[in-house]
């Protein structure tokens, strides 16, 4: 396992359902939760939005992930995609959270990108987390490469 510093940083606001243009009112996350379920990922313990973490001046790549699910059809009017989940913990004033990095693969994305130095991961909620606020992320070196941008 791996310990990095990161910032929170405020997302896209799709995952939670809190974006004003968001297609996906209940959330994207809230929505694919059922299909994630068929693969044996249960988020009930876990907030369904995403906490995002940058890890700058640093880079990911998800390179032998625990899990990954295929064609997942979880819109209506949109293309079937892949996801990749591996387990993590956040650790944030003191206390541990524990995590999955939620992985939408490029590839097969709807919109919504980010830099490779952004990493989302479902959580279980964390009280009194802000953007601009520090936490560190513990990763599975065997399933995820951090490397410098």
């Amino acid at each position: 396992m791996q310990s990095i510093k990161a910032i929170i940083k405020e997302g896209h606001k799709v995952a939670s359902g809190q974006a004003d243009d968001s297609p996906y009112p209940r959330g994207s996350i809230e929505m694919q939760a059922p299909f994630f379920r068929d693969y044996g990922i249960n988020l009930d313990n876990y907030y369904l939005a995403t906490l995002n973490l940058s890890i700058t001046p640093y880079i990911f790549e998800m390179v032998s992930p625990e899990i990954t699910v295929r064609n997942i059809k979880w819109a209506e009017g949109f293309a079937a995609e892949n996801f990749s989940f591996s387990k993590c913990e956040i650790v944030f004033e003191n206390k541990v959270y524990k995590g999955l990095v939620y992985y939408p693969h490029p590839e097969t994305k709807i919109g919504h990108f980010h830099s490779q130095s952004l990493i989302e991961v479902i959580t279980q909620y964390i009280p009194n987390i802000a953007y601009g606020d520090e936490a560190y992320l513990t990763l599975n070196q065997d399933e995820i490469n951090i490397k410098p941008e």
